[in-house]
């Protein structure tokens, strides 16, 4: 079928979206139609969308459906970044995808303020992945049979679990929550460099299969929201997820005057006034300036999955004056991310990964401590451009054309 052919069948109801590709000769032909039925419709022009140079054909396999094409952010360079860790340990050169000027200079700033000091300190302090089912059972007797059931069998349903995948490992199921009826267990995962959310659904559902083989229960939804994915969470907060980070730093005074022109008493007041005392007025989750601004740029420079920026703003930063000098940390207790699968194979991605010398396996706790380490260096920036009063002049010199 010609290409006007199918654009006219489009707009006749007679072929769907998702059905173009039956009918083009090739990835790039489909792209284009509907890209110019898209145009057609809503009178409008992409052609910087149609401007592209990632594999389209390879992401409309696994990342992508229904492509028109692509937009594109700008992607800008902080550092060097000197990281004093288990995993990573030299100085690198952080991409930041933002639209959002100030932004990168900032976490430059930091960077500058850290490597003159000999750099910040980052552990890994757990790694993990969850998948919580919600499962109904007809009275709360039967609820905690179920919970039992899952409490005895927990090695041969660590077995069964770990026969889907060559890299995942079941942990533990904790919590184990009852409310009436209902039953919410959290299925507790290692997986290795991938983000692990596709391994640990599929490894759970498996086990719910016996579950229901065995038991009168109605699986209800294979997420019950207690895993808690792509939504900030006061149980990830504690318990954790993904990866579980945190860095410091101390800053001598010299150089606190010196790069971020401030002393570390007021930087000290800001954090608890702000970060501290605000968020708690506030009941917010996250006891922090901007995680979630240094997160998403290195998610969309790196081809990590997007709704888990909301995760990676939890966290809590403290900040002391240790005799005019001062010490300065961040933690995160939520951060997925993956130098292995989803986005991470997009040619932009894989390129920005190679950046930070993470690409493929065996990168994935270097990545994690680069990123809680950026974090901290866009905080710090931040906390005292707030401390010298310097915030809004530097958004209205760089982020105002």
């Amino acid at each position: 079928m010609n290409y006007d052919k199918i654009i006219e069948k489009l707009k006749n109801g007679e072929i769907k979206l998702y059905e173009v590709e039956k009918y083009s000769s090739s990835n790039k032909e489909a792209i284009d139609i509907r890209r110019t039925f898209i145009e057609e419709i809503t009178r409008s022009k992409l052609d910087k969308i149609d401007d592209y140079t990632i594999d389209m054909e390879s992401a409309s396999k696994k990342n992508i459906e229904n492509p028109i094409g692509a937009v594109q952010i700008p992607v800008g360079i902080a550092g060097p970044l000197k990281i004093n860790g288990d995993y990573a340990n030299d100085e690198f050169y952080i991409p930041l995808a933002t639209s959002e000027g100030a932004l990168v200079a900032s976490v430059n700033r930091g960077c500058s303020t850290i490597t003159e000091v000999g750099g910040v300190n980052t552990k890994i302090i757990d790694d993990k992945m969850t998948r919580a089912p919600v499962i109904k059972t007809k009275s709360v007797p039967e609820a905690i049979e179920i919970k039992k059931w899952f409490e005895e069998k927990f090695q041969q349903l660590k077995k069964i679990a770990e026969s889907t995948t060559n890299h995942g490992k079941l942990l533990k199921i904790d919590p184990i929550l009852i409310v009436g009826n209902y039953v919410y267990p959290r299925f507790v995962y290692s997986t290795g460099d991938s983000m692990g959310m596709n391994m640990v659904t599929i490894a759970t559902e498996k086990i719910l299969d016996m579950l229901l083989n065995e038991k009168d229960a109605h699986l209800i939804a294979l997420s019950g929201n207690v895993c808690v994915d792509k939504k900030p969470s006061g149980i990830n907060m504690i318990e954790g997820r993904g990866k579980t980070v945190s860095a410091d730093v101390c800053i001598p005074r010299e150089i606190v005057k010196k790069k971020l022109k401030t002393t570390a008493t007021d930087i000290v007041e800001v954090n608890i006034a702000k970060n501290l005392l605000g968020s708690a007025v506030a009941n917010s989750m996250g006891f922090n300036a901007h995680y979630a601004n240094m997160i998403g740029a290195l998610f969309l420079a790196t081809g990590q999955d997007v709704a888990h920026i909301s995760e990676g703003s939890l966290g809590i930063t403290t900040a002391e004056d240790r005799n005019g000098d001062l010490y300065f940390s961040v933690n995160m207790p939520d951060l997925p991310i993956a130098t292995i699968g989803g986005g991470t194979s997009l040619d932009t991605a894989n390129e920005c990964l190679n950046i930070l010398g993470v690409t493929g396996s065996g990168n994935v706790k270097k990545f994690a401590e680069i990123t809680i380490a950026t974090v901290l260096a866009g905080e710090l920036s931040l906390i005292g451009a707030l401390a010298t009063g310097h915030l809004a002049k530097a958004h209205k010199d760089l982020g105002r054309a």
